[in-house]
This record gives C-alpha cells, structure tokens and sequence, in this order.
C-alpha cells in the first residue's frame, strides 16, 4: 500500500544537503543573470562590417584551390601506377 502525503507527513534534510542545495540555486542564478547581462552588453556593440573579398585574395585562392587539384590529380596517377604494378605481381602478368 502507498504512502499518502498530507500536512502530517514529515521528512528529514540534513544541513549539509541543505547548504548544498542553496549553493546550487546561487550557482545556476548568478549564472543567469551574467548570461543576461552578456546578451545586453553584445545587443550594444556596433555590428561588424561586411566582408569585402578583394580580387586579389578571390584570385589567391582560386589559384591555391586549381593548385590543390593539380597536386590531387598527379598523386592520384601515382596511386594508379603504384596499383598496377602490385596487381600485374599479385596476377603474375
């Protein structure tokens, strides 16, 4: 049969459990309140300017992306040679 709860019904907190429920309450409140004064403060600064990409840096990492492919491509062949030579040992051609 289950207990019921009624204004009688008594329970027993240590002192300990106590300062340490508190501590947590402190805890998550303080944190709270500087969350909220974080989103006050970043809600006054100015906004950052647009980013402008120059043609020079477009042009940089476009040359740096077709250099990337270049180097991509010629590993690639290498692999391909490397690959046939084991298969024609594997394979005894």
């Amino acid at each position: 049969m289950a207990k019921e709860l009624n204004e009688d019904t008594g329970f027993q907190v240590s002192i300990k459990t106590l300062a340490g429920i508190g501590v947590a309450m402190a805890t998550v409140i303080s944190m709270w309140f500087m969350l909220q004064a974080d989103i006050a403060e970043a809600r006054t600064l100015p906004e950052p300017p647009a980013a402008e990409v120059t043609r020079m840096e477009f042009d940089m990492k476009d040359q740096m992306i077709r250099n990337t492919i270049i180097t991509t491509q010629k590993d690639v062949e290498e692999i391909k040679k490397s690959l046939e030579k084991i298969e024609d040992k594997l394979y005894n051609r």
